[in-house]
């Protein structure tokens, strides 16, 4: 039976965050390095577990993204994965479901760097293509990271406001993969 579950960085116990971490390293295949794991700590993970094991992981991580002038505290998407014989089983819609929750009970907006390679997935659970020039807000100064070019995604809470999707939007720096 498959569990569903959100809970913390902080209360995950060293095995959970062992078996998360080897999850995540080989459902990206190669894709997915010491950043990439840096970036799924500290905030919230939902998890689907069977027999105590995850299957499938999502992580919600607090960033600030500006855009049309205003900071946004948005809740980032990390490390979306389903095990490799668990795919297709709906286990990655289900987390994504709660991580919206997660997002529209704790921020001001959602966000993510597509690169799932599933058209559409995101987008059938309200989440938006970001139309606007990305940037990052870099050490040395603010600079245009047009390689994200249409792969970020967002998702409007009740908090959002209002929110031009054509504007540019600028995430804040942290290393490896900025978005």
């Amino acid at each position: 039976m498959t569990r569903l579950r959100s809970v913390p960085t902080a209360e995950l116990s060293g095995a959970e965050l062992a078996a998360l971490r080897g999850l995540l390293f080989e459902a990206f295949g190669g894709r997915f390095d010491e950043h990439d794991w840096e970036h799924t700590l500290g905030g919230v993970h939902v998890l689907a577990t069977e027999d105590g094991e995850p299957v499938a992981h999502g992580a919600v991580v607090p960033r600030m993204l500006v855009t049309g002038g205003r900071e946004l505290a948005t809740g980032y998407v990390e490390g979306v994965a389903t095990r490799g014989d668990r795919r297709g089983r709906g286990l990655a819609t289900a987390v994504m479901e709660e991580v919206g929750r997660v997002i529209e009970r704790d921020y001001e907006l959602g966000a993510l760097g597509d690169g799932s390679g599933i058209p559409g997935f995101y987008q059938r659970l309200g989440w938006e293509t970001w139309q606007g020039p990305p940037w990052v807000a870099a050490p040395q100064g603010r600079e245009r990271t047009a390689e994200e070019d249409g792969s970020i995604l967002v998702l409007r809470t009740p908090a959002t406001g209002a929110l031009d999707p054509a504007a540019s939007i600028t995430c804040d720096w942290r290393s490896g993969d900025v978005w």
